[in-house]
């Protein structure tokens, strides 16, 4: 057992604390206020005993201190007993800290509860650090979740060394325990192998990189690379992070993302290439052909990589494998008729097998993305939930571990604010609050299903992030939420709490330069449903006192009403909105257009409801008043894949029009197409629907998914509006035998 005392000098004081939240994140499980205050002194004494390491660690994060350790015999030793989980059992991460007028003691059984003691330690010397008084107070804190990680994408775009480290401190720095690296992809290998020197030779380089929202299609026309970590920088980055009591868990992807392997190694495939790494972002075709000397490579690079690495799991990816060169191959037909597969899917299943049973023999375990379940899930596999929480779900059902990372609450590289005001991102719109109300834990699961949950990930890939200055940015603040969510003591309901606390960590950022969205000062605008009609409600993390307004999309630094009330939109407008304080401008301005129909407002329903990661604002979205815009997929379009769309409006009344608009769109290289027919129907008692209008394919693809539909003139009360989905993906197409994503914004009637 390791016992732990920090004992400083102090002067006494009465003085009772009368504060009922701390600004910690993520919060302690438990916080008992006592009567009296330790005062911070010139020089902190420590117990000799203490761990050299953390320790060191703790002195280098409070430079402006000064330390020294206590001489032996100088100064008692006042141990408390040992920290034990509330189940009883000892739980390796669990601490307490207890601050009397006169010390601050830790209790915890090990080096790494210690180390996440002193995470909370340093937050109540930064917090009070200017009064140099901290409350008298009783912390007994443990993590919910085994699993707290987050994820970086160094494919894409590559961060040296020195940067990787950075974002390992963040980690720490908010008690999360697993770093997710992602070093091989399409676009790039990046992790030295030495018995295939050609995958960082070839594999870690690329013509040039595209720019700009993926619809535009451009690119910057320069060479990107090689860019790779050596064995012995892999090794000097896992030494770092296991000070940090962070495990690193490297991915190799495999069936599918392969490309920038493929093109070092063609034989890999089942054609002959040549192939390149991808300048595109996007899934290709072209993926590892299950052969014997692929399985040969694959072995041998994991060979290296287990010996770099000593996680107890291996990522093997998994996700997103095309089967299109699979179905031509005729090695593969053969394998699958060989081994009795179903079919192609079946055939991922044999691969993820063959791997595992590989890893298992090195005393290791693979965990992939939720595709590894197709076919049949390996003997000892975990699971890495992404596409929503239906992996997870079905994983833990069958009593297989799974991390949950729903991309609709967990993907930073989503917008966190207004688009409009914020830099260039993948799509989807995943704010702080959202993030914050993440339950890791599918309600779907039983008690005993629910052990199967390691915990929680967020990830972050860099398509649109090219340096860590974005890198900062997009995972600040919403690494506050995650942490809270992965500690298990985030609540929702208390949002605004946390809000604050939030808030007062930015002044941490600041002393550490490091660069953060301040999305949470800018005004949120939501349309919401109000008298039959509806109104733009303006909110801010500050005093609502402080927002301003127009309504006729001029600037509102220059003649502005003082917001008080939602505002009223009964016919189109353009209103822009910005935060001030003593009359100065502190926020981004805001701008949105609401287009007002006959539609706006009114009671809408769906059949179908769209995915996860693009379902915000649910089907009130289509009747909303905002147009999508087709960069931006996050707030304002509602994502359905391999589903159509069946809207049903009522209007309240029979009501006059004679014509109906929606949008849809296409963006090929992220599987979203173009819609394949729509029909309008009216009817008075919501039962007996009739045809009134229609569109077929040619026509869409003419109109470019902008499609504005003449049904004559129609007085009823109740509109429905079906929108048929491409369908499966054909080939020659990025995602081909997949389903294809529908994407829909406003639906109008005049």
């Amino acid at each position: 057992m390791l016992r732990f005392l920090l004992v400083l000098s102090i002067l006494m004081s009465n003085l009772y604390f009368s504060q009922s939240r701390l600004n910690l994140i993520p919060y302690p499980q438990k916080v008992n206020f006592s009567q009296g205050e330790f005062q911070i002194p010139g020089t902190l004494v420590l117990s000799g005993n203490l761990p050299k390491e953390e320790t060191e660690y703790f002195k280098g994060r409070l430079k402006s201190l000064e330390f020294q350790y206590e001489k032996k015999g100088k100064r008692p030793h006042l141990i408390r007993s040992m920290l034990k989980s509330p189940d009883g059992g000892q739980n390796k991460e669990a601490y307490a800290i207890e601050v009397f007028p006169g010390y601050i003691e830790i209790r915890t059984n090990t080096n790494q509860g210690y180390f996440l003691a002193l995470q909370t330690l340093i937050q109540l010397f930064e917090e009070h650090g200017k009064d140099r008084k901290i409350p008298c107070l009783v912390i007994e804190d443990y993590p919910e979740f085994s699993w707290r990680g987050m994820h970086l994408d160094v494919c894409r775009h590559f961060f040296t060394v020195d940067e990787v480290k950075q974002y390992i401190d963040y980690l720490a720095m908010y008690k999360l325990n697993t770093f997710h690296w992602h070093l091989t992809d399409d676009q790039g290998w990046r992790i030295e192998i030495k018995k295939y020197p050609k995958l960082t030779q070839i594999g870690s380089k690329r013509k040039e990189s595209m720019i700009g929202a993926y619809v535009d299609n451009t690119f910057d026309g320069k060479p990107y690379g090689p860019y790779f970590y050596t064995q012995e920088q892999i090794r000097d980055v896992v030494s770092y992070a296991q000070v940090r009591h962070i495990t690193i868990v490297p991915e190799i992807e495999m069936p599918g993302h392969a490309l920038a392997a493929l093109s070092a190694y063609p034989e890999l495939a089942c054609t002959k290439g040549p192939f390149e790494p991808a300048a595109q972002w996007g899934v290709f075709d072209d993926v590892f052909c299950p052969k014997e000397e692929t399985f040969t490579f694959l072995e041998n690079v994991l060979d290296e990589v287990i010996q770099l690495f000593p996680s107890q799991y291996i990522h093997i990816g998994g996700d997103e494998c095309l089967k299109t060169r699979w179905k031509e191959c005729p090695h593969c037909q053969e394998l699958i008729r060989k081994n009795n597969l179903k079919d192609e899917h079946g055939l991922q299943s044999y691969f993820i097998h063959k791997i595992e049973k590989y890893v298992n023999s090195k005393g290791r375990k693979i965990i992939g993305w939720d595709e590894i379940l197709e076919g049949g899930l390996a003997p000892n596999a975990a699971v890495m939930s992404w596409t929503g929480i239906n992996g997870g779900i079905e994983a833990a059902k069958a009593k297989h571990f799974a991390v949950m990372t729903p991309g609709s609450y967990c993907y930073f590289d989503h917008y966190q604010g207004d688009p409009q005001t914020e830099p260039n991102a993948f799509g989807g719109y995943t704010p702080l609050d959202k993030v914050y109300s993440y339950n890791p834990v599918p309600a779907e699961l039983s008690r005993d299903e629910a052990k199967y949950i390691l915990g929680v990930q967020a990830n972050l890939w860099t398509e649109y992030i090219p340096d860590f200055k974005q890198v900062q940015y997009m995972i600040f603040p919403r690494i506050f939420a995650l942490s809270e969510v992965a500690w298990g003591t985030s609540d929702p309901k208390k949002y605004k709490e946390f809000e604050n606390r939030v808030i007062n960590q930015f002044k941490i950022l600041d002393d550490l330069h490091i660069n953060y969205a301040k999305s949470i000062y800018n005004i949120s605008g939501k349309v919401v449903a109000q008298n039959n009609g509806v109104a733009y409600e303006l909110s801010t993390s500050q005093h609502p006192d402080g927002i301003r307004y127009t309504t006729d999309g001029t600037d509102p630094t220059v003649n502005s009403e003082t917001y008080r009330n939602p505002v009223q939109v009964s016919e189109s407008m353009t209103i822009k909105s910005a935060y001030f304080e003593d009359g100065k401008l502190k926020s981004a301005i805001s701008s949105q257009q609401i287009t007002v129909s006959k539609t706006t407002g009114k009671n809408i329903s769906l059949e179908q409801q769209p995915s996860e990661n693009y379902s915000f604002g649910g089907a009130f979205t289509l009747v909303d008043g905002i147009i999508g815009n087709q960069k931006q997929l996050g707030k304002t379009w509602l994502g359905f894949q391999g589903k159509d769309v069946v809207a049903t409006i009522d209007f309240g009344q029979k009501t006059a029009f004679s014509e109906v608009y929606f949008n849809t769109l296409e963006n090929k290289g992220s599987w979203i197409h173009l819609a394949k027919s729509a029909q309008v129907f009216v009817s008075e008692n919501n039962k007996d629907f009739k045809i009134i209008g229609e569109i077929g394919k040619d026509e869409i693809l003419n109109a470019k998914g902008k499609i504005r539909l003449n049904v004559g003139k129609q007085n009823s009360r109740y509109i429905r509006i079906k929108i048929e989905n491409a369908g499966i993906i054909p080939a020659g197409n990025p995602g081909a035998d997949s389903k294809a994503w529908l994407f829909v914004d406003e639906i109008g009637a005049l």
